[in-house]
């Protein structure tokens, strides 16, 4: 049996095993993992090289910073003040989603997502709103705000260096003219029809995250509370300016925890105990099946068998879809960063070999990679609330799939329009 054929039954295992939920999420990532090495599809070093991934670093790291935030009541104080202007649980949700999408369009929207999480969570608490309603519009706005700059996500910048050795690229905020309407088309959605497809999960005391503890933060001293919030904002900023300082998301936010602990601000048990192990098994397996689907070509196989049964000149309005559509799906299984690298090649001997503007074809690309919303594994913003909301994999996709539905619709009125394939 092939490699590729090897990887596409372990994909289709995961997909089983994450809808049902029959064994944790993380457990099924890491028998994948395993798996791959088994079957000699993957070696060690790349099966389980998703553990020293720059996200999952990113991971821990803000994992910390946030937990310290929360640690110390500054989130729980932070939520005091929002729940003082959003009285309503459907004005927190537009509120949260209108203050994380535009973050995004500046700044790394799994950093976005990192630092605000525990912020969310105090709102929750203070409010006496479930936490679960409020964390996933919160990652959905993340993903959302991705596509208002070039900057927003990496899948952004991949299209953009792939376009580069032909002469083109994109503008800064180009991005935002699909990326923006699909973002307020969400908003609305949400504090609609949306708002009742959210989760409603009594998150209190299951136990299932760091963020679970009731505490009373009224002995924490003054000093703590504002160091947090400041090296929280310090951090964020170094993530915005990250290309002028020259120092990685990950590394930043390294910076910011080592910090927490060397002023006392956590201790090292409370920074440990605040790292989501959950998220790190299940981010850090599932890498190893995008990895086994880039290497071995199953992942192409799949791009290259939905596209040929085009035929030979399909309709431009057509290819937009199924561009769109293959990667909304296979976002939904990848990593977004990884469905962007492994269709925007494809994509553009695709519209070179039909005589079309490139980044129209790559424009779908992108905002069809982003639209992660309908598996907790899309990306990784997604991930890191699984246990923070008590959430199962259906919830995503209840609560994704009519996103996902927009997000097509959208970007089908707006793509042709802004990126005609014959200009």
């Amino acid at each position: 049996m092939s490699p590729a054929i090897i990887t596409l039954l372990f994909l289709l295992f995961a997909i089983i095993m994450f809808v049902t939920e029959k064994i944790p999420l993380g457990l099924t990532s890491m028998i994948v993992a395993v798996g791959l090495v088994l079957t000699k599809v993957l070696d060690l070093k790349t099966a389980f090289g998703g553990f020293i991934d720059s996200n999952v670093i990113l991971f821990v790291a803000m994992f910390i910073v946030g937990g310290a935030l929360f640690e110390t009541g500054m989130a729980n104080e932070i939520g005091g003040l929002v729940t003082k202007f959003a009285k309503t649980e459907r004005s927190l949700i537009i509120a949260i989603m209108v203050i994380v999408g535009l973050m995004s369009g500046v700044l790394s929207n799994t950093g976005t997502a990192a630092v605000l999480i525990p912020v969310v969570i105090g709102i929750a608490a203070k409010s006496g709103f479930k936490r679960s309603r409020l964390l996933m519009p919160l990652v959905f706005a993340a993903a959302m705000g991705g596509n208002l700059s070039l900057i927003g996500a990496p899948g952004n910048m991949i299209a953009q260096s792939t376009l580069e050795p032909i002469g083109l690229s994109f503008g800064f905020f180009e991005y935002a003219i699909v990326g923006l309407p699909i973002l307020l088309a969400g908003i609305l959605f949400y504090a609609t029809i949306g708002f009742k497809l959210l989760p409603n999960h009594d998150t209190k005391d299951n136990g299932d995250s760091v963020f679970d503890d009731v505490k009373d933060f009224s002995k924490v001293p003054k000093w703590k509370k504002v160091l947090s919030l400041v090296i929280l904002i310090v951090t964020l900023l170094g993530m915005i300016f990250e290309d002028q300082i020259g120092i990685k998301l990950a590394v930043t936010g390294c910076m910011g925890a080592i910090l927490l602990m060397l002023t006392g601000v956590i201790s090292e048990r409370e920074a440990l105990k605040s790292i989501d192990l959950k998220t790190i098994f299940l981010f850090g397996g599932t890498l190893s099946l995008a990895s086994a689907l880039q290497s071995t070509g199953a992942g192409q196989m799949i791009a290259d068998k939905v596209i040929g049964l085009l035929g030979a000149n399909p309709s431009p309005y057509l290819l937009t879809f199924v561009v769109l559509l293959l990667c909304c799906v296979m976002t939904n299984f990848m990593s977004n960063t990884a469905t962007t690298a492994l269709m925007a090649p494809i994509c553009l001997s695709i519209a070179q070999g039909m005589g079309a503007d490139p980044r129209a074809v790559l424009m779908a690309c992108v905002i069809g990679g982003s639209c992660a919303y309908a598996t907790p594994i899309g990306m990784p913003a997604n991930t890191m609330v699984v246990g923070a909301g008590n959430y199962k994999f259906m919830d995503y996709v209840k609560s994704g799939l009519p996103l996902i539905v927009i997000a097509l619709i959208v970007s089908m009125i707006v793509l042709p329009i802004a990126f005609p394939f014959y200009p």
